[in-house]
């Protein structure tokens, strides 16, 4: 009985996790000896973290809250974020527009085991800090969430306001 309540436990403790690896339990690469990528998006393209002239620092945790839910930029600013992960769980912050990030979760809840990187995404284990560099070139009003399963939904998400020249 002691060996099936062990297995039992493990199991239900397997289960209860897996939302929080969406993103697979393995180290991302660093993407300083990763080309830049060229693919421009309507919230902008990648940024060269060496010409990044702003840094804005954040945290997420279990709170399904970030540091700062409004973020202002001008058009061309290129911005360093550093986002710490305060909490037990895994959260990101992806860069997109509503639409994208609302289709997003909602494939994340049907798939929560899907894994994917791209250069508007950062995965951040619990108690870690990851860095994102972009380049907001296109005007508009962008948003960022995690949208690991049910955490967007919580209301993990905030507003990138892009002022035009």
């Amino acid at each position: 009985m002691h060996r099936f309540s062990n297995t039992l436990l493990t199991a239900a403790l397997a289960a209860l996790s897996l939302p929080a690896l969406a993103h697979g339990t393995d180290d991302h690469p660093t993407r300083a000896n990763v080309p830049l990528s060229t693919d421009q998006h309507v919230f902008g393209v990648q940024g060269d973290p060496k010409k990044a002239r702003r840094t804005i620092t954040m945290s997420m945790d279990d709170r399904m809250h970030y540091s700062q839910s409004k973020i202002d930029v001008k058009q061309d600013e290129t911005v360093t974020f550093v986002i710490t992960n305060k909490g037990k769980l895994m959260h990101e912050l992806v860069i997109g527009t509503e639409d994208e990030l609302m289709k997003h979760a909602e494939l994340m809840r049907t798939n929560p085991t899907m894994e994917h990187e791209e250069p508007y995404m950062a995965h951040v284990k619990p108690g870690a800090t990851q860095r994102l560099t972009w380049t907001f070139n296109r005007p508009g009003s962008f948003m960022y969430g995690c949208l690991i399963a049910g955490h967007f939904e919580a209301g993990m998400k905030g507003t990138i306001v892009v002022a035009a020249r």
